[in-house]
């Protein structure tokens, strides 16, 4: 059978079943991604939030590309494309914008220079997760673009590209993803053992130390791979989800946040049976939200970059998600496909209207003076060898 025959239902049926078993055994490595496709549910209709990031950083990243960008040491070899990569693209609907805006931004930034004749083509590489729905990204692709499009499946924390071979680097709203939940909290017999919750908020002292140092040594890890990467003297922008500067007890990390609310969801649902206590005990959502400070001690900890501007994104009024179904069905676009791999399809109806309840019936969550998360831009150059 070559690759052009037509699958018989026989063989259809067998491919199916391969597959199916092939994206099990990577959700058991911890893999997981947005949810696909163009519904209701899917991270394409409900990535608002992360739109209203990507507006916000337009203006700065325009300036930026126009005051750092050499291009001149580019048109020195002017044949080679100018290559960009999304770390975190998901389904790409909000990439697609901010690719747009950088290349717009660089081949401007040639023709100020006087380098008209030598704009380059340009190549961007879109990654996510292997489990990510690629087909929807090259479906959706934007008919009028000025750039060559290519995915690039695989984990952001390890190395993806060839040496040297990016000009730019951009990560939007993804840095807050974890490799993976720490191993401790998930281990009864360590001091971070994480019982009957979900997320480090609430929970003790030893927990959130441990989510601390796992985002510290997956920032690591990640600058480490684009260093790799990125061409001496290339730009890498992060538009970075975290929080303002807090304090914690000797005992907890005590902000509420609605991780908090679907765990108290979960176990609702314990008690009346749904799921076991033991699937609760064994699962923690893999997100850190980390805060400037640290942010910018953990990069300057890298040799490879110098920190070329740092600052939290003007975006006040612009990402708050007001109506309870509006922020259900956005958390259910991010969460689902993680929250499936562990408890399994049959809850998440139940879960996600459980979860609007809550949230409808909340002073908290939906009043907009609440909103305390903030967006961090970070600009790198890549330093010279």
């Amino acid at each position: 059978m070559t690759l052009d025959t037509p699958l018989d239902c026989k063989h259809k049926k067998q491919y199916e079943f391969n597959v199916r078993d092939e994206v099990a055994e990577k959700c058991k490595l911890g893999l997981h991604a947005m949810n696909g496709g163009e519904g209701p549910n899917s991270y394409a209709q409900n990535s608002t939030y992360q739109r209203g990031v990507v507006d916000a950083a337009k203006t700065i990243m325009e300036e930026e590309i126009a005051m750092k960008l050499d291009v001149k040491h580019h048109s020195s070899t002017h044949k080679m494309p100018f290559r960009i990569a999304d770390f975190g693209c998901s389904t790409g609907h909000n990439s697609f914008p901010a690719m747009q805006m950088i290349t717009e931004a660089v081949e401007k930034k040639f023709h100020t220079e006087g380098l008209a004749s030598r704009v380059p083509d340009f190549q961007v590489f879109f990654n996510d997760q292997l489990v990510n729905d690629f087909n929807t990204i090259f479906h959706s692709l934007p008919p009028e673009r000025n750039y060559h499009a290519a995915g690039v499946p695989g984990s952001f924390y390890s190395r993806l590209l060839p040496n040297a071979s990016l000009d730019f680097a951009y990560s939007s709203c993804a840095l807050n993803w974890l490799s993976r939940a720490p191993a401790a909290v998930a281990d009864h017999t360590s001091s971070a053992w994480n019982e009957g919750k979900v997320h480090y908020t609430g929970a003790r002292h030893e927990v959130f130390e441990a989510y601390a140092n796992h985002y510290a040594n997956d920032i690591q890890s990640f600058l480490e791979a684009r260093a790799q990467e990125l061409v001496s003297g290339g730009l890498m922008a992060l538009l970075v989800p975290a929080v303002p500067s807090f304090k914690i007890s000797n005992t907890s990390y005590t902000t509420p946040t609605e991780m908090d609310l679907i765990g108290s969801c979960l176990v609702d649902m314990t008690k009346r049976g749904r799921i076991s206590k033991e699937k609760i005990d064994s699962f923690n959502f893999p997100l850190y939200f980390t805060i400037p400070r640290e942010l910018q001690a953990i990069i300057e900890r890298n040799p490879s970059f110098s920190m070329e501007r740092m600052e939290i994104l003007n975006n006040q009024g612009k990402l708050t998600l007001t109506s309870a179904h509006a922020r259900a069905t956005y958390l259910r676009a991010v969460f689902e496909g993680l929250l499936v791999n562990h408890f399994g399809g049959e809850i998440m109806d139940e879960l996600f209207d459980r979860y609007t309840k809550k949230l409808a019936a909340s002073s908290l969550f939906l009043d907009p003076n609440n909103e305390k998360s903030i967006i961090i831009f970070v600009l790198l150059k890549r330093k010279a060898e």
